[in-house]
């Protein structure tokens, strides 16, 4: 199977961003009339891409080749009001296209990172509300109780299995907890690709995608489209099996310091329901699961009853990596 981050007809990632959002821009959205006869080319075609934009025709399939790697600002701009680009997908063009005019650019190498100390007090600061920090590629690095319960079923992964990504594609349970499941798919998709388009032979990036890019048609279908607009904060709502549906608000923000850690945290008004479903998710973290309970039965059987620890005394949040 070939490598995402070589396509066929190799080029730049710069060229592979302008092929996917030309795809998605029709004749009619534009101004253009759609014309009689069948087009071959989903969205709008080469030519009439460079026309509107202003630019040659050449100079533009060059661009799209990567033959072409030192566009001007005004040549990007341009490019951006006529692929109807706005926010994140326009500062990801700009920085594909300052990443193009490089020589000699080496990946960086990505480490999960050391979390700063206090980051559990900070996290059990903001209960019940669910609050984790992720890495740059969704991982789940630390939680309080509601953080990772959030997400049915995931506890039963190892902790080294525990993405974002991973589980909104690839976990049975997160097609029924997601309300709008196709959205939460698409910001997945989002931050995955504006990092393989800063970074794309990051060793961590790449794993994640190839994992999803075998198992999932979903992934392999949403990722040619390349969107890249994230949504910091909003609103979700959730199906959860053990305490109802709740629509809660968030809020992610980057955490300073660190490599490209995020803190995501949920929230309600007080006294609402979706506040009561909260104050039930953190009280649900402290009963064990089938697994963990016969864990515990085990422990029982060779330790006194006066050294085991009991359920108030065990960590309110995950651990720190």
């Amino acid at each position: 199977m070939r490598s995402e981050q070589q396509p066929v007809g190799g080029g730049t990632e710069l060229g592979r961003y302008l092929r996917a959002r030309r795809a998605q821009v029709t004749p009619q959205d534009v101004g253009l009339a759609a014309g009689g006869g069948l087009r071959r080319t989903p969205g709008l075609r080469r030519e009439e891409l460079a026309t509107l934009a202003g630019i040659s025709i050449d100079y533009y399939a060059r661009l799209e080749r990567g033959k072409e790697t030192n566009p001007s600002p005004s040549v990007v701009d341009a490019l951006a009001r006529t692929l109807r680009l706005e926010g994140h997908e326009r500062e990801h063009l700009r920085s594909l296209a300052v990443l193009a005019t490089r020589t000699g650019y080496e990946p960086s190498i990505a480490a999960r990172g050391t979390l700063r100390p206090g980051v559990s007090l900070l996290l059990d600061s903001l209960r019940p509300g669910p609050a984790y920090i992720t890495s740059r590629t969704n991982d789940l690095l630390a939680w309080n109780p509601a953080g990772l319960r959030l997400f049915t079923g995931i506890e039963d992964w190892p902790a080294n299995q525990r993405n974002i990504a991973r589980y909104a594609f690839l976990h049975p349970a997160a097609r029924e907890l997601f309300d709008d499941w196709e959205h939460t798919l698409l910001g997945c998709i989002a931050r995955l690709r504006a990092l393989a388009g800063t970074d794309p032979d990051a060793p961590d990036l790449a794993r994640l995608v190839g994992e999803l890019l075998l198992k999932s048609p979903d992934f392999a279908r949403l990722w040619e489209r390349y969107d890249v607009k994230a949504h910091a904060h909003g609103q979700k709502t959730y199906h959860h099996p053990d305490v109802g549906t709740f629509t809660l608000n968030y809020q992610s923000m980057h955490v300073e310091g660190t490599p490209g850690h995020r803190l995501v945290t949920y929230y309600a008004e007080p006294a609402t329901p979706a506040h009561d479903a909260l104050v039930l998710l953190d009280m649900a973290a402290y009963e064990p699961s089938e697994g963990e309970a016969e864990s515990q039965r085990r422990q029982s059987a060779d330790v006194p009853d006066e050294a085991s620890p009991s359920t108030s005394e065990r960590p309110a949040s995950g651990p720190e990596r």
